[in-house]
């Protein structure tokens, strides 16, 4: 696919859920291997005895960062598969505009994401592209997480 023609597919899905994951389990020992990674090892992430206790929830939760960084995983990038636009060689991410976190996960939930398209601009060689993520959690209505992320496809 050429640049052109990707960004006329792209911008007519402009507003348009483009991607719904399935559902991933985010267990204690996710939660406990993202603290060593990070060094944050708060009690209410790492100590289900102490949390069962204190916590508002009455379990260790997920770190924000965690499900932050769930994102590629989520939005299927992490797996090196085909390309969802033929033609694009590499798919970059340029950031993020906005990010909310506004539930929290609990230990041995499931979460799912769901994107959407905000917006497509050309730039030299490619598309950026920005879209609404939402990082759903199985059975509640109030999600995780919502960030707009900004990805930029070279052709």
């Amino acid at each position: 696919m050429s640049l052109e023609a990707a960004h006329s597919q792209i911008t007519a899905q402009l507003g348009q859920e483009v991607y719904v994951s399935d559902w991933i389990e985010v267990d204690q020992a996710r939660i406990d291997a993202f603290a060593a990674a990070t060094g944050d090892f708060q009690w209410i992430h790492t100590d289900p005895e102490r949390a069962a206790r204190e916590s508002p929830w009455k379990s260790t939760v997920a770190h924000g960062f965690l499900t932050l960084s769930l994102l590629p995983l989520l939005r299927g990038v992490a797996q090196g598969g085909e390309a969802r636009y033929p033609g694009v060689r590499r798919v970059i991410n340029y950031g993020l505009n906005r990010v909310r976190f506004t539930n929290a996960v609990v230990a041995g939930a499931k979460v799912r994401g769901r994107a959407k398209v905000l917006a497509v601009e050309p730039f030299k060689g490619g598309l950026q592209v920005t879209e609404e993520f939402t990082v759903e959690i199985d059975g509640l209505t109030r999600p995780a997480c919502v960030a707009e992320t900004i990805a930029r496809l070279y052709f």
